[in-house]
């Protein structure tokens, strides 16, 4: 039987590649045999109250749930194994960039997931410091969690 990690999966889903990087991740993350769903920690189903602000914006003015989403979000962070991260190059999403710095100060792994299509494309230079690995999201689906290693980015930082 493989060891199974739970992983907090960070992602941005404020325009349409981003949208595409999240559902082809999603999908691969499914797929993984060293991923164990039941333990998974995804932000975007664990809003407060259930109320996604995709779908109700009007709660992006909401202290309450802010401040209880946000906190619910560190805890997932808290309770998994390792992050992971969708980084779309041309739209960083600074949640993200928040979630990978206390994931990378609690010393979890911090794993990196570009498109294949953005791949090489220059990142910024302090979520590129937090990262422990860089894999092409064509690469999720088979990624071994269980012995996540540094590498470096194939692209410049700014």
């Amino acid at each position: 039987m493989t060891n199974k990690k739970s992983v907090y999966f960070g992602a941005g889903w404020f325009s349409d590649v981003q949208n595409s990087a999240y559902d082809k991740a999603m999908q691969a993350m499914k797929d993984n045999p060293t991923i164990d769903e039941t333990r998974n920690y995804v932000p975007l189903e664990h809003q407060y109250k259930d109320i996604r602000v995709d779908e109700h914006p009007e709660y992006l003015h909401d202290k309450e749930w802010a401040t209880a989403t946000f906190l619910g979000d560190i805890n997932g962070i808290k309770q998994t194994d390792l992050s992971t991260f969708v980084y779309v190059p041309k739209e960083e999403d600074v949640g993200c960039g928040v979630e990978m710095g206390y994931a990378y100060a609690m010393g979890k792994p911090v794993v990196v997931i570009v498109p294949d299509e953005q791949w090489g494309e220059p990142i910024n230079l302090m979520s590129w410091g937090v990262a422990t690995t860089y894999i092409k999201l064509s690469d999720l689906a088979t990624f071994d969690f269980n012995n996540v290693s540094f590498n470096f980015y194939d692209g410049a930082v700014y």
